[in-house]
């Protein structure tokens, strides 16, 4: 995951993280903080927030891509806080089946629901006094969000069946690879949960906005397949420049899956064969009104990718998608005539109020 090592190696219990004793990990250059390793300033930016935020019992909302390391943030957050010596217990609510996860969280008395031979508890008392990372929150449906929402508000709940009210003493953590506001608009999730829980957001930086990171972190990976198999292998030339050149969409559970699977095939030099630099069919991501191409797309491609994807956005007005682009009218329609049946599929907006001249 992003920001982070999955192997990550805690900190001691009890030491407090100044930004003095963030210490420099093998390879020279990559610096960890707890679970966490990089030293971006993306990532310098990022520790500092934590180490803000650690010390406090306020909830916080980690927002990033899939692969960024927001379960190690969460883990280094609670690491570094007065909670350390309690539970950190994570919860994936997406792999949860809608109907088990109040239960899961709550905990349930014995006949509750079908299946229920015997009283359970739920993670909220089996992390009493520690902390509960709930991953993916955007995808709890929002009847099971309002039970939340008030133990969230109160500190207490009660179990699936249960007349006895408990009293909860957690911290609550939670993630989501979603943008927060449109989840709100467009997959359920109630404004009122999100204001809770973001009191603290943090973001997870992608692996493309790390600066060198990304070379830094795959020598770290090799690093440790070279000491657990007692071998001596190193990147080639070219590796290193495909680490370098590749955004990796993936961020670092896609660089690490990649370095092993390269340390595997590899006698003495590791070659690290660029994912998508012959894929000319590959589509480009989208996010909002942003929008990244793969290395190696190209130009004439990555050029047809824009300006349809401006032209989307715009509603299909040409005029609007013209001075976006800094181009005239009439470039903009020579190149959608070029384009053709794909340039027709995004149109059918605002009309353009204008001809090419």
């Amino acid at each position: 995951m992003s920001s982070t090592d999955p192997d990550r190696t805690a900190s001691p219990v009890g030491e407090t993280p100044p930004a003095r004793k963030r210490a420099a990990s093998k390879p020279s250059g990559l610096k960890s903080y707890g679970a966490l390793f990089g030293g971006s300033d993306a990532m310098l930016s990022l520790y500092e927030q934590i180490e803000r935020v650690a010390g406090t019992d306020a909830t916080a909302l980690i927002i990033g891509e899939s692969g960024t390391g927001k379960e190690l943030i969460a883990r280094t957050i609670h690491d570094f806080s007065a909670r350390r010596d309690a539970p950190f217990i994570a919860v994936n609510c997406g792999a949860i089946p809608d109907n088990l996860i109040e239960a899961e969280l709550f905990g349930h008395e014995r006949g509750s629901f079908t299946g229920a031979a015997q009283a359970r508890v739920g993670y909220f008392e089996h992390a009493k006094g520690g902390t509960i990372f709930l991953d993916e929150v955007t995808e709890m449906a929002p009847v099971r969000q309002v039970k939340l929402l008030r133990a969230l508000e109160t500190g207490r709940f009660f179990r699936v069946g249960g007349s006895e009210e408990v009293v909860s003493d957690v911290r609550i953590l939670a993630a989501t690879n979603r943008d927060p506001a449109t989840a709100v608009k467009e997959n359920g999730l109630r404004e009122d949960l999100m204001y809770r829980l973001a009191v603290f957001p943090l973001r997870a930086p992608p692996l493309r906005e790390r600066e060198n990171d990304r070379e830094l972190l795959a020598e770290h990976f090799l690093a440790k397949l070279n000491t657990q198999h007692s071998t001596t292998k190193i990147f080639s030339k070219r590796a290193i420049e495909t680490m370098r050149g590749y955004s990796w969409p993936g961020n670092v559970r896609e660089l690490k899956n990649a370095v092993y699977r390269a340390y595997i095939l590899a006698e003495e030099t590791v070659e690290l064969p660029h994912p998508h630099l012959n894929s000319r069919g590959k589509r480009p991501i989208t996010q909002g009104d942003a929008m990244s191409i793969w290395v190696g797309t190209p130009l004439v491609d990555a050029q047809r990718q824009i300006i349809l994807a401006t032209l989307k956005h715009c509603g299909g007005d040409k005029r609007k998608t013209a001075k976006a682009l800094g181009v005239s009218l009439k470039t903009l329609y020579n190149r959608l005539g070029s384009y053709e049946e794909t340039a027709a599929e995004v149109e059918g907006g605002a009309p353009d109020d204008g001809t090419a001249s």
